[in-house]
């Protein structure tokens, strides 16, 4: 058994795994353009073995070895589920990453020590397996057998995606595409390119083979089978790429058949989740109500998570107090998932920016004192001076009104947040008062050219003598042939 002497340096979320038949040696994990790692120091409220039993593939140890390195709380336990459940698969580099990982954490452990034996002999099956699979694919393209040469790739990516290789994963399944003969073999080839690209982060590529897959020529009864996986994987690209509002459309539209056929990616839990959070950052009250709280089909998800239908619920009924103190609560769980991790601190500013704005709808101008009690109690119980320039709270309201988030003005003296736009009904009054003056002096001008022309004041134009005639007949109204004086 040997000691990691080198400590851990964390890797991205969604990065590839060194491949396991590599046969590298442990050494630094040198990455000087990685993000500082988060840290977390408050228990989630989710018991952990619960929790991860929901998941399988390798996202199980993705998500336990992000959790090992982001709660201080959950690191050892989470940590030593990562090494017993990289020590069940056979990607080496999953395992050195944990070992390397907990001995930083907790030196001590046992499993803190790598082991070597295992290692080897491993990679040695890995190796070995590699050279049959590949050995086999030659025979089945000399025997010119394409339903024979696609399982050959398939057998092939499957062995690299389990070990690591994500790169050579994906380009035998590649290769699978020329010699898929059914609708179906080219769906789960599909399929199996998004679970790779999703390991790898590649969420460009996840959304290219969803589209993909949404126009596959695949039987009606198959397409209606695969559309919530589709729109669950198409919901995860869109919220990594920041299109929260198109991600939150594909979550809402997720069938509850989804169920547990996707947990090698995505659970029902993390649906509600991310639907609904995807949905509080980017569309109005009305929007919620209808698309999410009342909608037959998201009713059933947000069940799984019941906070996240009473935080929207508080928001569609404006009290948003209770509505952010609900999405802090759960703050600690957001930061320990996978995909939300990196989105959590633009999602709630979104919302929290979006609750101020809806906040001041109603009001021409508010004072800063009921605004903080809202938004910042926090600052009120820990300032001497809550609503005073230097307060954390006004430079947020400083900064939102530089942007042109919010279109209004402080007053520091009186202590009002004053609304720069015009008073809705104002504006109306004066628009229909405006749109009456206007009707008033054309039907004038109509009732005296009419009262002129049936008078015969009208003042005529030079004219030509035959239609002088007809003229003198139109006179009273009716029409009569002119006299010849």
């Amino acid at each position: 058994m040997d000691t990691l002497p080198d400590a851990f340096a964390p890797a991205q979320a969604g990065s590839s795994s060194m491949p396991a038949n590599s046969g590298a040696k442990l050494g630094p994990v040198e990455n000087t353009n990685s993000p500082k790692p988060v840290k977390v120091d408050d228990p989630p409220k989710f018991d952990l073995e619960s929790y991860i039993a929901n998941y399988t593939g390798r996202t199980r140890f993705n998500r336990l070895y992000l959790i090992g390195n982001t709660s201080t709380l959950l690191a050892v336990d989470a940590l030593k589920l990562a090494i017993t459940e990289a020590k069940n698969g056979r990607d080496v580099g999953q395992y050195e990453k944990a070992v390397r990982a907990l001995a930083e954490a907790s030196p001590g452990e046992k499993e803190a020590s790598l082991d070597s034996v295992w290692v080897q002999d491993v990679q040695r099956s890995v190796r070995a397996q590699s050279e049959r699979l590949e050995h086999e694919l030659r025979g089945y393209k000399n025997n010119l057998i394409k339903e024979s040469i696609r399982m050959g790739n398939e057998d092939l990516g499957n062995h690299y995606y389990e070990t690591g290789d994500l790169l050579a994963a994906s380009k035998a399944y590649s290769r699978m595409r020329d010699y898929c003969t059914t609708p179906n073999h080219i769906a789960s080839m599909l399929f199996k390119m998004v679970n790779v690209y999703a390991e790898r982060g590649d969420w460009m590529g996840v959304q290219s083979n969803v589209h993909r897959l949404r126009n596959s020529q695949s039987k009606p009864e198959d397409l209606q089978k695969n559309q919530p996986k589709i729109l669950a994987a198409l919901g995860l690209a869109q919220m990594h790429s920041g299109s929260f509002r198109d991600a939150a459309t594909s979550f809402l539209a997720v069938d509850p058949s989804l169920s547990d056929t996707f947990n090698e990616m995505i659970t029902p839990n993390d649906i509600a989740v991310y639907g609904g959070l995807c949905a509080l950052a980017s569309m109005d009250r009305n929007e919620l109500q209808k698309l999410v709280l009342d909608s037959p089909t998201f009713r059933q998800f947000l069940e799984l998570e019941p906070h996240i239908r009473r935080a929207i619920a508080f928001f569609c009924n404006s009290k948003y107090r209770p509505c952010l103190d609900i999405l802090e609560n759960y703050r600690t769980d957001y930061l320990l998932d996978l995909n939300l991790q990196r989105h959590v601190p633009a999602l709630y500013t979104k919302i929290r920016t979006k609750s101020i704005q809806q906040y001041l709808v109603p009001f021409s101008r508010v004072t800063l004192d009921s605004m903080a009690a809202i938004f910042a109690p926090d600052v009120v119980g820990g300032e001497a001076r809550p609503t005073g320039l230097n307060s954390p709270f006004v430079q947020e309201l400083i900064s939102l009104i530089k942007e042109g988030i919010l279109d209004t003005r402080i007053d520091l003296e009186r202590g009002l947040l004053v609304s720069s736009q015009t008073d809705p009904r104002t504006e109306v009054q004066a628009k229909t008062l405006d749109s009456l003056s206007t009707f008033n002096k054309e039907a004038h001008t109509r009732i005296i050219r009419a009262a002129v022309f049936h008078a015969g004041l009208e003042v005529q134009g030079d004219i030509e003598p035959g239609s002088r005639e007809q003229m003198g007949a139109r006179k009273g109204g009716g029409y009569r042939r002119g006299v010849v004086g």
